[in-house]
C-alpha cells in the first residue's frame, strides 16, 4: 500500500478512536473504575430545550441606576464641602435627573460652581439663583448621560448575573441582553429553580451604617426623625423558640462603607454557637475606612444593611484594623452560602424584576430528543438507500463518509463541551444532506471523465480535483453564515450554529480525504477496469 494512503487511513482511524473515546461518557451509563486520570468524563451537554430547566426574562429598573448615580454625587459633594469646612444649607436629589445644592451666600456659590464644572464636566450646571434663605445651584444629568448610564446599568447587571450563576454551578447557561433593558437567562437542568431565581434577582447592596443611638426605633415615627436618618427593620431571633421578629431601628442614611469595597466573602461556622456566618474582607481602601470608622465610634452600634434590611447591628467594642468583618443573622447554611455568592459577585447596579418565568420539564426535553433522533434516523436511512441505489458501490463509499461525518461531529461536540440543542440536531440532519451533496458533485465529475474514456484511476483523481474548489467554496460560505448566526443569534440558534460550523469543517475532511482514500485503496489493490457508479 502506498505511503500516502497509509497515513490517510491512520488519520481517519485516529479521529474515529478519539471520537469514540470522548463519546464514551455519553454512551455509557456508568464508567468503569479504571476510567480515571486524563480520560474524558464529561457527557455532551444538553440545552434547555432537550433536558428542561428554567427560562427567565428579567427587566432592569434602569431609572434606579440613574438615581443611584445622582445620590453618590450628592454624597460626594457633601463630603467635599464638609472637608473644606464650607457651610451649606441642603444637598438633595430632586426628581429623576437633578441635584440641588443650597448655599448661604452668592460668592461661595460662584466659587463652587467653577469647581463643580471642572469635576462634573458632562453634567449641566445652572448659574446660582437666589432663593429664600440661600443661593441655589442645580446640577442636571443630560439626556445623553442618562441614556449612557442606563445602558451601562444593563451591561453591569448582565455581568453580575453571569458571575452569580457561574458560582451557583449551572452547566452551560445562556445569559444575554435582549432589547433596551431586558436580560434573558436560560438555566438548563437546574434542580432548584426558585433558589436560583432568588439568587439572581437579589440586588445585594451592602452598606455599613451607624445607628442613631439617641432615638429608640420602637417608638419613633417616620415624620419625627431628621432628614439624614431613616428607619429600617432589624431581624432578631429568639434563641429559645427560634422565632424571628423584625424590630425598627433608626440609622444614618449615609453609608460609611459600601459593599463595593469588598474583595471576598466566605461562609464560616461560629465555634461557640455552631451557627453559620459570612466572613468578609475589604480591599485596601475599605480596610482603611473600616479602621477609621471603628476607631472613631467605639461603643456605638454599627448596622450591617443588605437591601435595606438590617442583618445585624453589633456594638463596636474596639478598633478593627485587619480589614475583615463578619455578618451574622440566624442564617441557614444555604442562606449563608447564597449571601456569600452575591457579595462576591457584587451588587446589581439597579433592581431587576422577573417579567417572564417559564419552567420546562425534562419530559418535554426527552420527547424532543426522541422526535429529533427519529427524524435524523429516517433521514439517514432514506439517504443511505438513495445513494446505494443510484450510485451503487460508489454510493456505499459515500455512506461510509456520512457515518464518519456524524461520528466525528458528535465526538467534537463532546470534546469541546458544546451544548446540543434541538436546532443542533436539525443541523446534524442538514449536514447528512451536505455530506451526500459533496459526494454527488464528485461522482458526477467522475462519470464525466469515464464518458470521455479515461481510466478508473484517472477518472477518480480528475473527479476529486475538479470538484475540489466548488466544494470548498460552498462550505466556506456556509461557515460564514454559521459564524454570523453564532455571533448574533440566541441560545438555540447558537446551538445550531455550533453544530453547523463543526459539521462543515468535518465534512470537508470526510468528503475530500476519507472517501478518496477508499477509492485509492481499492484501485491500488485490485485491477479495477470499471467503477460501479
Amino acid at each position: 500500500m502506498p505511503k500516502s494512503i497509509s497515513w490517510r487511513i491512520s488519520l481517519i482511524v485516529i479521529f474515529a478512536l478519539l471520537s469514540f473515546l470522548y463519546l464514551t461518557p455519553t454512551l455509557v451509563t456508568k464508567l468503569p473504575s479504571w476510567w480515571t486520570g486524563i480520560l474524558p468524563k464529561e457527557k455532551i451537554h444538553l440545552g434547555l430545550d432537550l433536558q428542561g430547566g428554567t427560562h427567565l426574562v428579567m427587566e432592569v429598573d434602569t431609572q434606579k441606576a440613574v438615581e443611584g448615580t445622582l445620590d453618590l454625587i450628592a454624597a460626594d459633594l457633601e463630603d467635599t464641602l464638609k472637608t473644606r469646612q464650607i457651610p451649606f444649607k441642603q444637598i438633595v436629589r430632586v426628581g429623576e435627573d437633578l441635584i440641588r445644592l443650597t448655599l448661604y451666600d452668592k460668592k461661595t456659590a460662584e466659587n463652587e460652581q467653577l469647581l463643580m464644572k471642572k469635576k462634573y464636566p458632562e453634567y449641566e450646571l445652572s448659574p446660582p439663583v437666589e432663593d429664600v434663605g440661600g443661593v441655589v445651584l442645580q446640577l442636571r444629568m443630560d439626556k445623553n448621560t442618562i441614556r449612557d448610564r442606563k445602558d451601562k446599568a444593563v451591561a453591569q447587571s448582565l455581568e453580575t448575573i453571569r458571575n452569580r450563576i457561574d458560582q451557583f454551578g449551572v452547566s452551560e447557561p445562556v445569559i444575554q441582553r435582549e432589547g433596551i433593558n431586558h436580560i434573558v437567562v436560560q438555566l438548563p437542568g437546574i434542580k432548584d429553580p426558585q433558589r436560583a431565581i432568588e439568587l439572581i434577582g437579589k440586588t445585594a447592596r451592602l452598606d455599613f451604617k451607624l445607628v442613631e443611638e439617641n432615638i429608640p426605633g420602637s417608638s419613633v415615627n417616620p415624620g419625627t426623625i431628621a432628614n439624614d436618618t431613616e428607619i429600617l427593620m432589624e431581624k432578631q431571633s429568639n434563641s429559645s423558640t427560634g422565632a424571628v421578629q423584625e424590630i425598627p431601628i433608626v440609622v444614618k442614611k449615609k453609608a460609611v462603607i459600601t459593599g463595593d469595597l469588598l474583595t471576598d466573602a466566605q461562609v464560616r461556622i461560629d465555634s461557640q454557637s455552631n451557627q453559620p456566618y459570612v466572613s468578609i474582607d475589604f480591599n485596601s481602601t475599605g480596610a482603611r475606612l473600616f479602621d477609621q470608622v471603628t476607631a472613631a465610634n467605639v461603643g456605638k452600634r454599627f448596622a450591617i444593611v443588605l437591601d435595606s434590611a438590617v442583618y445585624s447591628a453589633p456594638v463596636i467594642r474596639e478598633r478593627i484594623s485587619g480589614g475583615s468583618a463578619q455578618i451574622s443573622g440566624n442564617f441557614s447554611e444555604k442562606e449563608a452560602a447564597d449571601l456569600a455568592i452575591v457579595l462576591r459577585a457584587g451588587s446589581l447596579p439597579a433592581p431587576v424584576k422577573i417579567v417572564q418565568n417559564v419552567t420546562v420539564g425534562p419530559s418535554i426535553g426527552q420527547d424532543s430528543i426522541i422526535k429529533g433522533l427519529t427524524a435524523g434516523g429516517i433521514g439517514v436511512i432514506l439517504v443511505f438507500m438513495f445513494m446505494a441505489i443510484y450510485y451503487r458501490i460508489s454510493g456505499l463509499v459515500a455512506n461510509i463518509g456520512m457515518v464518519l461525518n456524524v461520528l466525528y461531529l458528535m465526538g467534537a461536540l463532546a470534546a469541546l463541551g458544546a451544548t446540543l440543542t434541538l436546532p443542533g440536531i436539525a443541523a446534524i440532519v442538514l449536514l447528512i444532506g451536505m455530506s451526500v451533496d459533496s459526494n454527488v458533485l464528485i461522482f458526477e465529475r467522475i462519470k464525466e471523465e469515464i464518458r470521455l474514456g479515461r481510466t478508473p484511476r484517472v477518472s477518480v483523481d480528475a473527479g476529486y480535483d475538479k470538484a475540489f474548489l466548488t466544494i470548498v467554496d460552498s462550505h466556506v460560505t456556509t461557515l460564514i453564515t454559521a459564524a454570523v448566526l453564532f455571533q448574533f443569534g440566541t441560545g438555540p440558534v447558537k446551538g445550531f450554529a455550533v453544530s453547523l460550523s463543526l459539521g462543515v469543517i468535518i465534512n470537508l475532511f470526510t468528503s475530500l480525504v476519507a472517501t478518496k482514500v477508499v477509492f485509492d485503496s481499492a484501485l491500488s489493490r485490485f485491477q479495477v477496469e470499471k467503477i460501479s457508479i
